[in-house]
């Protein structure tokens, strides 16, 4: 049986529903609050979602090739935030100033209130939970270059086939 749109949107769309069934529960069950950019690594997953359903519903009237293509691009920029995650919380790389740990010290008490009233109540440079030794932010990049490169996979293999003259 040779894999079309519609088999594929549903693989698709499993793994987007499984990954952020995975954060809400970890968010809703385990008690872990998400931060800024866990929440923005939320959105690929769920533009996956809304495409795959769509791609679903469409069925095979879409090449699946170029639908693949488009689920990779998405899965690649999943990763790319991840990474980025992964990079603030191993402190590789600044993270957004409305949800990191940094700047001066407080030299004043008004000062100090003010920085810890306007501090957000989950860091992105603090590793709230990890599962042999990787974090969350770590499981969504592995989770997402799989899903990358499942789709680029995809995409590759069942392009068109020229035949050179």
């Amino acid at each position: 049986m040779a894999l079309t749109t519609r088999p594929f949107a549903t693989i698709v769309l499993a793994a987007s529903i499984a990954v952020l069934g995975i954060a809400l529960l970890s968010q809703y069950w385990g008690g872990l609050v998400p931060c800024e950019l866990c929440l923005l690594q939320r959105w690929p997953w769920r533009i996956a979602v809304v495409l795959a359903v769509a791609a679903w519903l469409v069925g095979d009237r879409l090449p699946l090739s170029s639908t693949a293509l488009v689920f990779a691009l998405v899965f690649f920029v999943s990763a790319g935030l991840g990474f980025y995650h992964l990079g603030v919380e191993q402190h590789w790389f600044a993270g957004p100033t409305a949800c990191t740990a940094t700047g001066p010290p407080a030299t004043t008490v008004d000062e100090l209130r003010r920085q810890l009233l306007a501090a957000p109540l989950v860091l992105c440079d603090q590793v709230q939970w990890a599962l042999f030794g990787i974090s969350l932010a770590g499981w969504n990049l592995i989770a997402s270059l799989a899903m990358a490169a499942f789709c680029a996979g995809a995409a590759a293999w069942l392009s068109p086939r020229r035949s050179v003259a």
